[in-house]
Parts: C-alpha cells; sequence; structure tokens
C-alpha cells in the first residue's frame, strides 16, 4: 500500500482524530497514487496513523479509519451495520411512524464524502469524493449484506456530487434491484406523515431528510395559524401545519416539479384543498409583495447562499434582507422559523444576520429555540465542520 509521510510537527490533527489530511501537511508522497486509491498515512517517525482515500487538491486524504486493523473483507459491512446501529438506537429504523432516515451522513458516519439516504427499503447513494465513488460497487453489496431481504433496492445518484475533473463515467443508475422492485418513487412515512419520494427527478436524494424535527416544531404551533412557507420545495413544513390543524397554508416555490409533488403529497394526506395553495413563483418576490399581518406563522428555508467562503458577505446579506422582511410582514404574536443550510455559515454569523434583520425591520423579536440537524445527520464531535443546518425560532411583537 502507498504510504503519505507526513511534515514534522503535523500529525496533531490526526492524532486528535480530524478526518481530514491536508496537502500541505504532507512531506513524502512512497508511490503514485491514482486519485480515489487508499493509502496509510504516516507521521515524520514512519509511525501509522490513519487508512484514508486519496485525492487531488487541498484535502489530500480523507481518513476512512484510524485502526491499522480495520481494513479487513468486511470493513463496508462492519461500517454500515455500525451506521443502522445508531439509527437503531435513536429510533428511527424499525419505527411505525417513521420509514426513511439518512444511513450515512460522511464524516458524521466516519465515512466521509458518502451519503446514504433510506427510503422504506431504497437506499440512495451520493459519492461526493473519487474514493467513495469506486468503491459504491462494494458499498452497494454490503448495503444487501446489511439490509438483507428487506432492500428493495439501491440507487447511485452521483452525477451531481462526484469530482467532475477526475473524469468518472458519472451515469445515475441502479446498482441493485429486487426483482420485484421496478418503481422509480416511493412513499415513505414520516412521524405518521406520508411523502412521495422520488430519487430519479428530486434534488439530492429526493426529500430533506435533516428537517424532520423541525418540521414536527412547525406542526406544534400551527393549529389555527395562517401559514407561509417559502422555498417550500415537495411541502415537507406545509404538511406538517395542516396536519396540525392550520387555518390555511399557502406553499411557495420556483420549481413547477417541486410545486406539483406538493399537490400530490397534500392529496395524499387526505386535506381539503379548500385550506392549501400552492404558488409557483418566486419566494423573495412574493414575500415582498405580502400585506403585511396576512401570515402569523412563517419558514423561511432558502437553499445554500453561500456554498465556499468567497460568497459568505454576499450570503449574509441575503440572509439579512429575506429575513428583514420575513419579520417585517408577519403578523404580531406571529412566529417565524427561519433557516440557514449553508455549511460556511456559523451559527453566530446567522443569528447576528437574523439580529440585524430584526433590528432593522425594527419590531420587538424573542428567540424561542435554536434550531440544528437531527440525529441521523449527526456530528463528528473531532470535525465540526459537519454542523451545517443552523435555525431559529422567532416571536415577533
Amino acid at each position: 500500500m502507498i504510504k503519505v509521510i507526513l511534515r514534522k510537527g503535523r500529525d496533531e490533527s490526526l492524532r486528535r482524530f480530524h478526518p481530514w489530511v491536508f496537502s500541505g501537511a504532507i512531506a513524502e508522497v512512497q508511490g503514485n497514487p491514482f486519485e480515489g486509491d487508499i493509502v496509510s498515512v504516516h507521521a515524520s517517525d514512519g509511525s501509522f496513523l490513519a487508512y484514508g482515500h486519496y485525492q487531488i487538491g487541498s484535502i489530500a486524504v480523507r481518513v476512512l479509519s484510524f485502526d491499522e486493523s480495520a481494513l479487513h473483507p468486511d470493513f463496508w459491512v462492519d461500517m454500515l451495520s455500525r451506521a443502522l446501529q445508531v439509527r437503531v438506537s435513536c429510533g428511527l429504523h424499525g419505527s411505525e411512524g417513521t420509514d426513511c432516515y439518512r444511513l450515512v451522513h460522511g464524516e458524521g458516519d466516519n465515512l466521509p464524502g458518502l451519503i446514504i439516504d433510506y427510503y422504506g427499503g431504497v437506499c440512495v447513494m451520493q459519492a461526493h469524493s473519487v474514493g467513495m465513488f469506486r468503491a459504491k460497487k462494494q458499498i452497494s453489496d454490503a448495503l444487501q449484506k446489511v439490509y438483507g431481504d428487506t432492500l428493495k433496492a439501491v440507487y447511485d445518484k452521483s452525477s451531481g456530487t462526484a469530482p467532475y475533473k477526475a473524469g468518472l463515467d458519472l451515469v445515475d443508475g441502479y446498482m441493485y434491484r429486487r426483482p420485484d422492485f421496478s418503481d422509480d418513487e416511493q412513499t415513505v412515512l414520516e412521524n405518521g406523515h406520508k411523502f412521495i419520494v422520488n430519487w430519479t427527478e428530486g434534488q439530492k436524494t429526493g426529500f430533506f431528510l435533516d428537517q424532520r424535527e423541525n418540521r414536527a416544531l412547525v406542526g406544534s404551533v400551527a393549529k389555527g395559524r395562517n401559514v407561509l412557507n417559502l422555498f417550500c420545495y415537495t411541502g415537507g413544513f406545509s404538511i406538517y401545519a395542516l396536519a396540525a390543524g392550520a387555518k390555511h397554508v399557502d406553499s411557495v416555490d420556483s420549481s413547477k416539479k417541486a410545486m406539483m409533488m406538493v399537490d400530490r403529497n397534500v392529496a395524499l394526506n387526505g386535506f381539503d384543498e379548500s385550506v392549501h395553495t400552492s404558488l409557483c413563483c418566486d419566494a423573495i418576490d412574493y414575500l415582498r409583495d405580502v400585506p403585511e399581518g396576512k401570515y402569523d406563522l412563517m419558514i423561511v428555508d432558502p437553499p445554500a447562499f453561500a456554498k465556499h467562503r468567497g460568497a459568505l458577505k454576499n450570503a449574509l446579506r441575503a440572509y439579512q434582507r429575506l429575513n428583514a422582511a420575513a419579520i417585517s410582514k408577519v403578523a404580531p404574536g406571529g412566529f417565524v422559523f427561519t433557516y440557514s443550510c449553508s455549511q460556511v455559515v456559523d451559527k453566530e454569523a446567522f443569528a447576528l444576520a437574523v439580529f440585524s434583520a430584526a433590528a432593522q425591520a425594527g419590531r420587538r423579536v424573542r428567540i424561542l429555540d435554536r434550531l440544528n440537524q437531527p440525529c441521523d445527520h449527526s456530528v463528528n464531535i473531532y470535525h465540526p465542520e459537519g454542523e451545517y443546518l443552523k435555525g431559529l425560532l422567532l416571536y415577533v411583537e
């Protein structure tokens, strides 16, 4: 196996179990690894530190294990079984009311570069690194062993996530499909609510599982309220609000496909059309034109405004403008649920942007709760960069 030797004194982060090796920390690579090869990482004195996937870029190695004996034939089965056990312990796998969850969340499950979402027997996989893309057949085989006969299919959806410059054959498709299963979508349960998930055409893997607990929180305060769900995608927050007895819900998104799925989800859950309106338009423009006081509960859950640090300043301005509009327009005594899924925007920066928005709006605003990602999107304690979803529940007088 090819060895990566670190510079003297540059092994401290690995000894603290951080899962990345930066290119500047490397003194020597003994051999000529291809991108995605598994390499062993060693300190300057030759002592073993970790195994990981080699890649081209500022992050040169993504660590798979700090255990020198870890790379046995059942490595993938072992790692996926550990991930599943966490979901069992959290009450997600085997739950009567929920049959969808994230099985693997990258560094949070000690598998950097890999995402696997589970939808009622279907695993949808996204590789974010060359190493994980090259291992997808092994991962698919391991999933079949871990789930057994209950596994219906494994779908690889890495064309939009794997490094496109690496010369990979980036074509989405099934790695495994049970002979009796031929669907490209599935109806799943989340806390007893039904959602249609289409993993071939939907965004990401088909559904945003990271907002499960926050959707339930919306449901806990939605009864009797007029609700505006901005950037609604397939209507997750809307379904929870309707189920809780909201007076009326307006769902807004610029995607026609998403809005069609909202209507299907509303009908699937048996709600009357009179209490819900789908609006296919720009969410920011819609909010700008909304009469003050029309809504007493707003959900503001935009896509990531910043995907790299160079966009941070503009993103914070955008969050401020968007939240200032929401705080200005919500009725007195209303709630605003506001979120950022931008990894480069930390909790403090997001809270400051919302504080500035409140000051701009000139309203009295309380923070009732600070919101984040659920247990199946866990954060490796040695990799705090994995904490990306943050939100605030605001009460506006």
